[in-house]
C-alpha cells in the first residue's frame, strides 16, 4: 500500500507541474478551411471530358490510312518486322485482353481503343483483341483506321477464328521495355 499512495503523489505532483507550466497559456483560435466538395457527377463527368479528349488526340475521322479494310486486315507500323502480322495471323501471340465494341457509337469506340492501348502498355500486355462485328461495317471500316494513328501500335491483323475472324482484329502494342520485340 506504500507504494501505491508514493506513486499517486507522483502521479500528483506531475499533474501539478504541468498545469502550473501552462499558466498563462491562451487557447489559439483554430481557422478551419471548408473544402467545396465535388459531386461524383461532376467528377465522372470530368473522367469522361478526359478520355474524349485523349481519344481525340490519336484518333481521327478524316484521317484515312492507305490500308485495306475491305479484305484481310493486315498492318504493320513503319521501321517494325513485317513478320509481326505474319505471327499474329498464325496465332503465335494469344491475346490477354479482349474489347468488344457491338453496340457502341464511333465517339465512345474511340475512347475505348484509346484505354484498351493504355491499360495493355501499363499491365505490359503486348496482344489484345478488339471484336468489332461485321454488322453494317462501319466499326469493321473505322476500328483499323484509327488504330493506325496510333503511335502505339506496332502491328495489326485479322483475328483467327478463335477470337472472332472477321468480326475481330488482334493488336500488338510496343512496349518499349519488352526484349521479345527485338527492334
Amino acid at each position: 500500500m506504500n507504494r501505491e499512495s508514493n506513486s499517486n503523489a507522483d502521479l500528483n505532483d506531475d499533474f501539478a507541474m504541468f498545469r502550473e507550466s501552462l499558466n498563462g497559456v491562451k487557447p489559439i483560435k483554430q481557422d478551419q478551411v471548408q473544402l467545396k466538395q465535388i459531386k461524383k457527377t461532376q467528377s465522372v463527368e470530368l473522367k469522361q471530358q478526359v478520355k474524349q479528349q485523349q481519344s481525340e488526340f490519336y484518333f481521327s475521322d478524316e484521317y484515312i490510312p492507305d490500308i485495306d479494310t475491305s479484305g484481310t486486315i493486315n498492318y504493320v507500323k513503319p521501321g517494325a518486322d513485317r513478320y509481326l502480322a505474319k505471327q499474329l495471323r498464325r496465332g503465335d501471340y494469344a491475346p490477354e485482353l479482349i474489347l468488344d465494341l457491338h453496340g457502341l457509337n464511333k465517339e465512345t469506340v474511340k475512347q475505348e481503343l484509346a484505354a484498351l492501348i493504355h491499360a495493355c502498355k501499363k499491365q505490359h500486355i503486348a496482344c489484345a483483341c478488339i471484336v468489332h462485328g461485321i454488322g453494317e461495317r462501319v466499326l469493321k471500316h473505322k476500328v483499323p483506321q484509327y488504330l493506325v494513328q496510333h503511335p502505339d501500335v506496332l502491328a495489326m491483323h485479322q483475328a483467327p477464328l478463335e477470337y472472332g475472324g472477321k468480326g475481330a482484329v488482334l493488336i500488338l502494342v510496343d512496349l518499349p521495355d519488352d526484349p521479345s520485340f527485338g527492334r
